[in-house]
């Protein structure tokens, strides 16, 4: 019998606020035993979770509908906002299992919008404070507030925040989109009086740092301000509203100034106690006014927030001169310190961070951004004892904080989007495990509603970062409901032109400078394949298909002599620390770009749209074989460059670009060229990441293993010598950044060929299990939620014996690889379920479905 569990709407549990009209729910098919498989589902909607019957489901039935699919099941019933829907599922596998336990969303404004609710604001000389007194006359059945304050808001009622949110909403391109969220504050409201507020950060919203990415000068630079819609409901049928208009009262708060790249200034002399509670008198402040509202559509946020994740006690703090103490957490991330001080009134502590300390300071700088304050955040006492504070509206990238003006006790505050971690990975070779969590505390660091570069010095979304980064990113996280967003900021960047900035948001720039740069924004035909592969997640590439054959055609419109060009290139070669090497980068800019063709086509066939992107993908790699194929020497080259470049060569082997002739030669090159370095790699970003899986499909794996395993310059475990817990920007010791993700896709090898698993297509409907990279280690295991349930692989081998247990979830088939001499040394238990094997070049080859699967080698090598 099949058990449901798991039930999600739009990719997430009870989802407040869906502005999704139709939206869709999932679900994950438990069965014991082997071979289940899902012949048909029935959902039911109603108003209330006791109507869940088919009896008497007020709502919406699906009836009995034969599909095997478990997620992506849109919902065809009535929809109206603001409204709670509780829903359920039964499965068929031969027959109809029992109700799952009941979920339910609740939508948002939907086309119903804030009402009569305007945008307010005013003239203050710091961060606003907003407030509105009003009455509760009822027992209060169901409250929401509905809120967007830009760039950030700190949403309070009766002297309590609203949510553990932090940096909301999430950042948008504010001219085409403008995010608000719902909050349930049932709980927090009270007989008789009450009061609503805010106090408002400038984000990117109103930043005010000059930098070279003009974020202080963007289309929609303003300052900050507020809409919000309060509706309560009452147990009598009663709906009263609050809205902001010039009722509100507005003044300016304690947090003087604030930036997202310099910091915060904050005066505890200026905290206005009990400020968002009854009982306050605003006869001082001035009355709220109606502002220009952003131009972007108001639209509710669904991806995860951005939470303070963890707190951190400093693992040494040191006082380097009198009146300055250093505190080294230990660790390198994203976030803001804790500070708890007992000093004179008008004393300024101060604390800046940084993720390196030299000649006695941690260093704090950034040649992008004017003036001499970096990631320093000032605390002026109010003298009134014990005081407690920390940032809320900048955050910064850090491992060490400077603090001066008094002694005091600091925490780290670990901040990123509260996204879920969905993989576990283990093995005997422990640089291994440590490169993994290394990897995925660096792309946590990076995660703050969009995916960035480094938490420290840009805060920007790289489109070539992600390029690079989203197979480890999905494979380790899960980015649904986050990328599903950015894929929308993404759109939102499109010129009329067609083109794409290097950089999602955009102020502008990234559209001319440093552009074009095929090899980044292509990261949106892969990202679509990706958000495929891993979650079948059809109705995002309709939703798209527009936008990204207008970027194909701008793209293709400017190719000259089947050479796509490009500016960026291979960034940060080692040796190279200002830029890529000195290659040609119409070579990887034309590859990027027949990559994106190629992954356009396999769009267009799922969703059946015709194209002509094959056609245009062969023309490109014609165009790259004759400009830069030395094929009697059997290597790719450019006439700039006398080196040898193994990005050059190791991504036409990995995109499937090399003549079928020549393919043995120019991976032998390749891995000769390893060899020749002493097994060191010298890739930039954009070869990091195939570098290894090309040498282990061409049977080079012991090549791979020893550029993973070296130690000494340029490899990851050079870093870790030195002192890293993050993934570097450059290979050298003086990297700039110390938590950049784009150089430590290595770790997407380990996933898939150390630990072996591989998800190829349409949400893990197919997997291939084949640890093809073992040498020098025992044992590896690796577990993964997918859409469609747990898979998980674990290998261990003692001498040529390897036993390799794999867990396939309903709806996934998985073609499982045993390490083999011959077929015969294979045994699979339970061998009645595993059917026929094939074999080939070392593998004994089974295709199987659901269950617990244990297989034994008895000849692997």
């Amino acid at each position: 019998m099949l058990i449901p569990r798991s039930l999600k709407t739009e990719y997430a549990v009870r989802p407040l606020g869906v502005d999704v009209p139709r939206p869709r729910f999932s679900w994950i098919a438990d069965a014991p035993g082997y071979g289940a498989t899902q012949a048909a589902y029935q959902l039911l909607v109603a108003s209330a979770p006791e109507l869940l019957t088919p009896e008497r489901a007020d709502v919406w039935d699906s009836g009995k509908v034969e599909s095997a699919r478990t997620f992506g099941v849109e919902y065809d019933g009535p929809t109206a906002a603001r409204t709670r829907y509780h829903w359920t599922v039964r499965l068929w596998d031969q027959d109809p299992g029992e109700w799952a336990e009941p979920a339910w969303f609740e939508t948002g404004l939907l086309d119903e919008g804030f009402g009569s609710a305007q945008w307010i604001g005013g003239t203050t000389d710091s961060a606003p404070l907003l407030r509105r007194g009003f009455a509760v006359d009822g027992t209060v059945r169901r409250a929401r507030l509905y809120a967007s304050g830009l760039g950030y808001a700190d949403l309070r009622l009766n002297g309590h925040t609203v949510s553990d949110a932090v940096l909301d909403p999430g950042f948008t391109a504010y001219d085409r989109t403008v995010l608000y969220v719902t909050h349930d504050v049932t709980d927090l409201l009270q007989a008789g009086d009450n009061v609503v507020g805010a106090e408002l950060g400038r984000g990117f919203f109103g930043l005010t740092s000059v930098n070279v990415w003009r974020w202080h000068d963007t289309p929609w630079t303003a300052d900050p301000r507020l809409i919000a819609r309060l509706v309560i409901e009452y147990d009598d049928g009663r709906v009263a509203e609050v809205v902001t208009d010039k009722a509100w009262r507005i003044t300016g708060g304690p947090t003087l100034s604030d930036s997202l790249y310099t910091g915060e200034t904050y005066d505890a002399r200026r905290a206005l106690p009990g400020w968002d509670a009854p009982g306050f008198d605003d006869a001082s402040w001035s009355a709220a006014v109606p502002v220009e509202a952003p131009k972007g559509k108001l639209t509710a946020q669904a991806h995860e927030p951005i939470r303070v994740i963890e707190t951190v006690e400093p693992v040494e703090v040191t006082e380097v001169r009198p009146g300055v103490w250093i505190a080294d957490f230990g660790r390198t991330v994203a976030g803001w310190t804790k500070l708890q001080v007992t000093a004179e009134a008008g004393t300024t502590i101060t604390l800046t961070h940084g993720e390196t300390v030299a000649d006695g300071n941690v260093a704090a700088w950034n040649v992008h951004v004017d003036g001499d304050r970096i990631q320093r955040d000032e605390y002026i006492a109010a003298g009134t004892g014990v005081e407690t504070w920390e940032s809320r509206f900048s955050y910064k990238g850090f491992r060490y904080v400077q603090l001066e003006g008094a002694p005091a006790q600091v925490q780290m505050r670990v901040v990123n989007s509260d996204v879920a971690s969905v993989t576990s990975f283990e093995s005997s070779q422990a640089p291994y495990e440590q490169f993994e969590r290394a990897m995925r505390r660096t792309i946590l660091s990076n995660l703050h509603g969009i995916p960035t570069d480094t938490p420290y010095f840009e805060k920007n979304g790289w489109t070539g970062d992600a390029q690079v980064g989203t197979p480890t990113m999905l494979a380790t996280l899960d980015l649904a409901r986050f990328f599903t967003k950015w894929l929308g900021d993404i759109r939102d960047s499109q010129a009329d032109s067609g083109q794409l900035p290097v950089i999602v948001p955009s102020s502008g720039w990234g559209f001319t400078d440093l552009s074009p740069a095929t090899e980044w924004p292509t990261v949106y035909p892969f990202l679509l394949r990706e958000m495929y592969r891993w979650y079948g997640d059809e109705r995002l590439l309709r939703e798209h298909w527009d936008s990204l054959t207008r970027y194909l055609a701008w793209e293709l419109d400017r190719v000259e002599d089947g050479l796509s060009v490009s500016v960026l290139g291979d960034w940060l070669p080692p040796g190279f620390g200002d830029g890529p090497a000195p290659e040609d980068r119409r070579l990887t800019g034309t590859a990027y770009l027949y990559r994106a063709c190629v992954v356009a086509a396999e769009l267009g066939e799922v969703i059946g749209q015709p194209n002509d992107y094959r056609k245009a993908a062969a023309e490109l790699a014609d165009g790259l074989n004759r400009a830069f194929l030395d094929r009697e020497a059997g290597r790719y080259r450019s006439a700039e460059d006398p080196d040898y470049r193994q990005t050059s060569n190791a991504v036409p082997l990995a995109f499937g670009i090399v003549p079928d002739e020549l393919v043995d030669r120019v991976a032998a090159g390749l891995a000769a060229d390893v060899e020749a370095r002493g097994f060191h790699l010298n890739t930039g970003c954009l070869g990091v990441g195939v570098l290894l899986p090309v040498l282990t499909a061409h049977g080079y794996g012991d090549v791979a293993t020893k550029v993973a395993l070296q130690r000494s310059y340029p490899s990851w475990g050079y870093w870790f010598d030195l002192g890293a817990d993050t993934m570097w920007e450059k290979w050298e010791d003086d990297s700039r950044s110390r938590n950049h993700y784009f150089q430590g896709t290595v770790v997407q090898w380990i996933l898939e060929n150390v630990a072996g698993l591989r998800v190829v297509d349409a949400g893990a409907e197919r997997i291939v299990v084949r640890p093809d990279a073992r040498d020098e280690v025992d044992s590896a295991s690796i577990r993964t939620e997918t859409v469609r349930g747990p898979v998980s692989v674990a290998w261990r081998k003692t001498g040529r014996v390897l036993s390799l247990d794999v867990q396939v979830p309903v709806g996934t088939t998985a073609e499982v690889q045993v390490p083999s001499a011959r077929a015969a040394d294979v045994e699979a238990v339970p061998r009645s379920f595993a059917g026929t094997s094939s074999y080939g070049e070392g593998y004994t080859v089974y295709t199987v479905g659901a269950g617990q699967w244990s297989f034994t080698s008895r000849s692997a090598s």
